[in-house]
């Protein structure tokens, strides 16, 4: 243990800690903007320096560790000067019209100015050109970037995609797509990392509430809401709710209040996707002689992206199951549709998602089995939250309401979806009635769920078949897992796979708090949901049964195969 003293506070710490982490542990907040804990500590900013004791110079807090003795001042005089200047400087290289910004009022560049009293700027604005494609998913606006290199080492560290690098040398230093590429060109799964790990507003997702809003004031459209798993544990964590306000419930009654006609719950669809895609690895698994494994989820748009790029030899074992999202704007185009009677046109079918990829998938040509495009927008949680602010919602007093049906009902499993291993646990749950003919203990299959490590591996037996099942998240595990499965190094017969860390609870559309990394935690809370459900079998949904006997047949039918599976060949990048 060492001992210091920081602003005449008496600590003993680790040897070994560095001076922000140890005044941390002594409850001392010292500001930063680049800085992330494993990830980025090159203390570039410059904003969370220090004065010790003894030094001249002021030294940044980040990757200084302490050492014994030492006394440390975290707001003198010198430092609230030079930190002062360091925020000036990077106003001078930034776009500060804060109200035209989606960050503005989570920002920490804001943040910090406001806490220095930062009232004018005296250095000249120097502002670099704007150039992107803004109708690619993934905005990047160069005006505000402040070259904290966070996005570069989130993508080569985390995710390993290296879509980022420094760009130009000097004072005209930036960020931008490596390898002189444009956004198109190079290898980006828009999985959104690089978005919630942005300290500003220089990375977002493109903002599709306007035509939302369009929608809405058409009188001739019938304007659907749909909500995803992990969305239900994030909504209300930046409008002031705890997770016990914001159930899913009252974010129905916010979207019916915003205008909505109908407010659904993505998690059928996900009971749904478990039908058909339990039913086809069951189909693999009887013809295992002729058919190659291991079969791959297909949920999620960000792995699907990853695989046709990196490991293009592989797409072929991906699941032909469409992920929720796109099933359920099949089935409301066509089932539902038909029991309200109407024109599958006039359906405005608007999914709210905890991902940034969705907005890829939803405008993938081949997604349109309904007649039309299955699904006309998708909104991030963030969206989501701007389109409530936006209707001065009284959140604290609007009453509970249920989902509409039969689109509505859900069971535990399609809660799961939401979080890492969750998606292989409701299939694995259905997939043994399907070959059993009886439902296992809901809980059995719970060692797939996964949060540490390269990735997860599991062996399960079902009636007396050996099942070698492995769950990733992370693009930077999943690279290293489909190394293994290339090289022959694994086999596997189920494989689920997720693009960010924790998967959709971590999602890169989810509701950005600095310093903090949510999915573990929005994880159990989907997790605890499904515990609490009286229906934890997607096969035991009476809207699944409904749809099935009314509409679909059964699952891998004629019309199922039609409506709920795609070809992943065919998706353009």
């Amino acid at each position: 243990m060492v001992n210091v003293t920081i602003n005449d506070k008496a600590l003993q710490v680790p040897e070994g800690t560095t001076i922000l982490d140890a005044a941390r542990q002594g409850h001392i907040d010292i500001p930063h903007l680049c800085y992330l804990k494993g990830i980025n500590e090159i203390g570039a900013c410059r904003v969370c320096v220090v004065e010790i004791d003894g030094l001249e110079k002021l030294v940044p807090s980040c990757n200084n560790m302490v050492e014994e003795g030492m006394v440390i001042h975290t707001n003198s005089p010198k430092v609230r000067q030079a930190r002062r200047i360091n925020i000036e400087l990077l106003l001078s290289q930034h776009n500060a019209r804060c109200a035209e910004c989606v960050r503005s009022g989570n920002c920490e560049l804001q943040t910090i100015a406001n806490d220095l009293g930062v009232l004018d700027f005296p250095y000249h604005e120097d502002l670099p050109p704007f150039r992107w494609d803004m109708n690619f998913p993934l905005i990047r606006d160069a005006q505000k970037c402040i070259k904290c290199m966070r996005c570069i080492q989130i993508c080569d560290k985390v995710q390993g995609m290296h879509v980022w690098d420094i760009s130009r040398t000097g004072s005209r230093t930036t960020v931008d797509c490596a390898g002189n590429k444009t956004i198109r060109e190079a290898d980006c799964t828009v999985c959104g990392q690089c978005i919630t790990h942005c300290p500003v507003g220089a990375l977002r997702e493109r903002d599709d509430t306007a035509k939302v809003m369009r929608a809405l004031a058409d009188r001739d459209k019938i304007v659907v809401a749909s909500i995803a798993p992990a969305v239900r544990t994030s909504w209300g964590e930046l409008l002031g709710l705890t997770h016990e306000e914001a159930t899913a419930k009252k974010l129905a009654a916010a979207l019916r209040q915003i205008g909505f006609n109908y407010v659904f719950d993505t998690d059928f669809s996900a009971d749904l996707t478990i039908m058909e895609e339990g039913s086809e690895f069951i189909e693999k698994l009887k013809h295992a002689d002729k058919e190659k494994f291991p079969m791959f989820t297909s949920c999620c748009p960000g792995w699907v992206r990853f695989v046709k790029m990196e490991f293009p030899e592989l797409v072929p074992l991906l699941s032909s199951a469409k992920s929720p999202q796109q099933m359920f704007g099949a089935i409301l185009k066509s089932w539902y549709a038909e029991i309200l009677n109407v024109d599958p046109s006039r359906l405005y079918f608007v999914s709210f998602m905890p991902c940034t990829a969705k907005k890829y998938e939803a405008g993938v040509s081949v997604m349109n089995s309904s007649g039309t495009q299955d699904v006309d927008v998708v909104l991030t949680v963030r969206e989501l939250d701007r389109l409530i602010r936006s209707e001065h919602i009284d959140l604290k007093s609007l009453e509970e309401e249920e989902f509409d049906q039969p689109l509505g009902t859900a069971t535990g499993a399609g809660h799961i979806f939401g979080t890492t291993g969750g998606v292989m646990e409701a299939a694995l749950r259905s997939a043994y009635f399907l070959v059993t003919g009886r439902n296992p203990d809901p809980d059995a299959f719970q060692d797939v769920r996964s949060y540490k490590g390269k990735w997860k591996e599991s062996r399960f037996e079902i009636a007396g078949k050996t099942l070698n099942i492995a769950v990733a998240h992370g693009l930077g595990n999943i690279r290293k897992l489909c190394e293994a499965i290339r090289s022959g190094e694994v086999h596997y017969d189920f494989v689920e796979m997720m693009a960010c860390p924790t998967g959709c609870a971590g999602g890169g559309g989810q509701p950005i708090q600095e310093g903090r990394e949510m999915g573990e935690e929005r994880g159990r809370i989907l997790l605890d949901i499904d515990k609490k459900s009286d229906l934890r079998f997607s096969h035991e949904n009476p809207s699944i049964t409904a749809c099935y006997k009314d509409y679909l047949g059964a699952p891998l039918g004629e019309r199922s195969h039609h409506l709920l599976h795609t070809d992943q060949t065919r998706w353009e990048l």
